[in-house]
């Protein structure tokens, strides 16, 4: 598991009694501490969330469409304008 050697980090949770009790029993189903079962969940998911948001490929004519819609200027966007010269609710 990454990490394991030098966890100097430290995350505290909230749960409700009954997360906790469903957590804690799936730990013990797979052998873990609760702990680690957390930490290898959570590190599970975030690599799940994250995949699509790290490394995307595109053949030649799309990165070409991609750095030209990066340099091109903004688009004019009245309805945003209009919004944001808008007091918000908080103003």
């Amino acid at each position: 598991m990454r990490g394991r050697t030098n966890r100097t980090e430290k995350l505290d949770l909230r749960l409700t009694p009954n997360a906790k009790r469903a957590l804690q029993n799936a730990a013990q189903a797979t052998h873990k501490t609760l702990s680690d079962f957390v930490l290898e969940s959570a590190l599970a998911r975030a690599d799940s969330v994250l995949a699509d948001r790290q490394i995307f490929r595109l053949d030649a004519r799309r990165w070409n469409a991609f750095l030209a819609a990066l340099d091109a200027p903004p688009r004019p966007r009245p309805r945003l304008a209009r919004l944001l010269s808008q007091p918000g609710i908080l103003d």
